[in-house]
């Protein structure tokens, strides 16, 4: 059987430097099988295939949909998934797949014809990466996981561990919002390897036992959190004095702007957002943590656009 995988959001976004998940777990679990599996990177000769899998994790990355087949998401040997398609209704993979041990050979082939030996590529080859846990119970509008009410264990950390790889990187959505965090995370550090958790932490769970533990763990990079909403500035303000009071690593906050919880987008919202947005700036800075500015796409439809797309981005970044 010959199977094609293409990650859509390699093909489609210039600065896209991290690999798919889901598209190295669907290569593992068919070479198992005896498949011979190539990514392909071109949405070429489909019809040579016995199965194509697409997958892409953001909605605005391109498909095709003329050409000789037109749309081939419609050809009868194409499956295709993930938020980019279906955003928080994406369909989970089977469950053989979902758990089977991520191919990290995938992209070796194309990583061969771009990599110039420097760090652009070490997320396709110095980490292991998967989930410990999945699930938020945050209900935020924004986020794909809005519709999940909790916290669960997801996979043990030896199903995605590639002990040859010096580094983890974890794509939890909440690891601190689960019952056993202190086990997991202790399992992390008993691997001795540096690791990561490259959507962020929850700062409002964390307390002195948290962030003891965590401060003291070989941890690969910035400590990353967010400060999403000014209403949560006396809690972030408390959370930020503990945190300097147990380190002075480097931490970076995600500040949110552009979107509207109330669905207006009026004119007091649009110079609300921008006014709330440096208030946060000004107090992470007090404190010492980077802010970095994530603009929901719904920024481009504010009158002050320009103010996000340039003097507000170059301020925090």
């Amino acid at each position: 059987m010959n199977i094609a995988i293409i990650d859509a959001d390699l093909i489609g976004r210039k600065r896209h430097k991290f690999p798919n998940l889901a598209c190295m777990k669907i290569s593992g679990y068919y070479k198992k099988l005896g498949a011979n599996v190539i990514l392909k990177t071109d949405y070429d000769a489909l019809e040579n295939f016995n199965k194509v899998f697409i997958a892409k994790v953001f909605t605005d990355t391109p498909i095709p949909k003329g050409g000789l087949f037109g749309n081939i998401l419609k050809l009868p040997n194409v499956e295709y998934g993930g938020t980019g398609f279906f955003y928080d209704n994406a369909p989970a993979l089977p469950a053989e797949i979902e758990h089977f041990k991520p191919d990290y050979n995938l992209y070796n082939e194309w990583l061969a014809t771009v990599d110039d030996g420097g760090t652009t590529f070490k997320a396709y080859k110095d980490y292991s990466i998967g989930f410990l846990t999945r699930g938020c119970f945050r209900h935020c509008p924004f986020c794909v996981n809005r519709k999940s009410n909790k916290v669960i264990k997801h996979s043990p950390l030896v199903e995605f561990l590639d002990t040859s790889r010096p580094k983890i990187c974890l794509l939890d959505d909440n690891f601190f919002g689960y019952e056993n965090w202190k086990i997991e995370l202790q399992e992390l550090i008993n691997t001795g390897k540096s690791f990561t958790f490259k959507q962020g932490l929850d700062v409002r769970l964390l307390d002195e036992e948290k962030a003891a533990m965590l401060f003291k763990a070989k941890y690969d990079g910035d400590f990353i959190f967010a400060f999403d909403d000014i209403a949560d500035a006396p809690l972030i303000i408390d959370k930020l004095k503990l945190i300097r009071s147990l380190t002075k690593k480097n931490v970076k906050f995600y500040v949110l702007c552009g979107f509207d919880r109330r669905g207006l987008y009026d004119a007091d919202f649009w110079q609300n957002d921008l006014v709330n947005l440096f208030r946060r700036i000004e107090i992470l800075m007090k404190f010492d943590a980077l802010p970095f500015a994530m603009k929901h796409e719904n920024y481009q439809h504010s009158p002050f656009s320009k103010v996000y797309k340039r003097d507000a981005v170059r301020l925090v970044q």
